[in-house]
């Protein structure tokens, strides 16, 4: 079994093909796909690293989450930082009606909700225990949700401050970088991701606080029983305990 797999995810296009590892190593398995869910029923590693082409993995990275995974082994996943012109971005905390809210540059280790959207780290055994990501979501969104759902299956989400990743140069990882972080979330998957995973009162604080959503929240669309079908799916057997919840929030 490897120590590592790390799943490069991009969307199809001209450059896709061009992509290669940029090392080799035995203990070290990479998975490059424009499917987000077909790399997790290929993983044979212990650790599996979800991340884009615009994030930099090197060794330096991969040695430092050795020590990491070594450090913590009651840990089931953990939101790396990602520096971004002189900047830290690292994991993400529910912030009540308002979405998901960064944690400061100068935290200390605690857990958090979410990860930075660009990169994630899982054990494969909370992998399994949580299943695959919702393709309904858009891209940068899937981890959000992945995570929560994740807290239902008893894992949880650590942030540890020297766990840093940093970007490719390039504009091309500037834009990936500025498609989430962090004003600008859009509303209505956020509203999917609550009403998936959250207990009902944070879902009508968010609902009020954004009232195009209240159709929905209603059920005054086509999409009820497949969200409820998500819902149950998530939240059966639910080991999120309102402590951990509350752990994870702002």
């Amino acid at each position: 079994m490897r120590q590592f797999d790390v799943i490069v995810l991009e969307e199809n296009s001209p450059q896709f093909d061009k992509w290669i590892p940029p090392f080799e190593d035995p203990a070290l398995g990479w998975l490059h796909d424009c499917d987000w869910n077909r790399p997790l029923q290929s993983i044979d590693a212990e650790w599996v690293v979800i991340t884009q082409p615009a994030v930099k993995i090197d060794r330096d990275f991969l040695n430092n989450l050795a020590e990491v995974t070594e450090g913590f082994p009651m840990v089931d996943a953990f939101a790396p930082r990602l520096k971004c012109d002189g900047k830290f971005h690292g994991g993400l905390l529910l912030a009540g009606s308002k979405g998901f809210s960064p944690i400061s540059e100068n935290e200390k280790m605690r857990f958090v909700a979410a990860p930075n959207p660009m990169i994630a780290v899982f054990s494969s055994r909370i992998i399994q225990r949580t299943g695959l990501f919702d393709l309904d979501l858009p891209p940068e969104y899937r981890l959000l949700d992945y995570a929560l759902r994740m807290a239902h299956a008893g894992g949880k989400m650590f942030n540890v401050p020297y766990l840093v990743a940093s970007l490719n140069e390039g504009d091309y990882a500037r834009l990936l970088t500025g498609r989430f972080l962090h004003e600008n979330q859009a509303v209505a998957p956020l509203w999917e991701i609550y009403y998936k995973s959250l207990p009902v009162g944070l879902l009508s604080a968010f609902t009020f606080r954004h009232l195009t959503m209240a159709p929905k929240f209603l059920g005054f669309d086509k999409g009820k029983k497949r969200r409820q079908f998500k819902r149950d799916k998530a939240t059966s057997l639910s080991k999120l305990t309102a402590d951990y919840l509350k752990e994870i929030s702002v």
